[in-house]
């Protein structure tokens, strides 16, 4: 198996990211209890980072996630919780940028 990373950058319609936040980690347990997931979490922007930061904004946040493998990911993406989370979400969201990384 190769380890798979995924960093999903995703914004929101202004005003709409505590919202799609909150479906977000109602969402997290599901999502940790399949096969293959190791890692799944929602991060923001850091307070007071200083000039080292380059910031998302207030509408966007990140999701790290790391997966055992591709195939885990791909089930992952076609669960059912998921599929809802994005029917609930769609008409909230203005972008999402998905990178999936292997380790070099």
């Amino acid at each position: 198996m190769s380890l798979v990373h995924v960093i999903a950058i995703l914004t929101t319609k202004p005003g709409k990211r505590d919202d799609v936040l909150a479906l977000f980690n109602a969402n997290v347990p599901a999502v940790l209890a399949e096969d293959g997931c190791i890692e799944y979490a929602a991060t923001i922007d850091t307070e007071n980072a200083g000039p080292m930061q380059t910031q998302f904004g207030s509408d966007t946040f990140v999701v790290v996630e790391k997966w055992e493998s591709m195939a885990h990911l791909g089930a992952h993406a076609a669960s059912d919780h998921m599929k809802a989370y994005g029917a609930a979400t769609k008409d909230m969201m203005a972008d999402r940028v998905i990178h999936i990384l292997s380790p070099a």
